[in-house]
């Protein structure tokens, strides 16, 4: 299992829309192979600002299942033009302790 994780920054006053958009983006996501679950968290301290976290069976799930699928046409035509700064995305492993 990966974790994909972008923090995410709304344009100023695009919040709520913002949120609406994601609920829809929300059964794109969860449709895909290896997709696992998914979270969008706002922040308390900064308007605009979102952490999302996207658990996958595998890095490829992700990067080539999803990125490079139709879906994912959609899923960037629903969110993207929200984003200022345009997000990076970085996946992580777990450390078995």
């Amino acid at each position: 299992m990966i974790l994909e994780v972008a923090l995410l920054q709304v344009k100023p006053g695009l919040e709520q829309e913002y949120e609406e958009s994601f609920r829809k983006a929300s059964t794109i996501i969860s449709s895909m192979k290896g997709y696992i679950s998914h979270e969008l968290q706002r922040c308390m301290e900064v308007n605009g600002k979102y952490l999302l976290t996207v658990k996958w069976e595998s890095l490829e799930d992700h990067t080539v299942g999803f990125r490079q699928s139709s879906e994912y046409q959609e899923w960037k035509e629903l969110l993207h033009h929200f984003y200022h700064p345009f997000p990076t995305v970085e996946h992580f492993e777990k450390i078995n302790l």
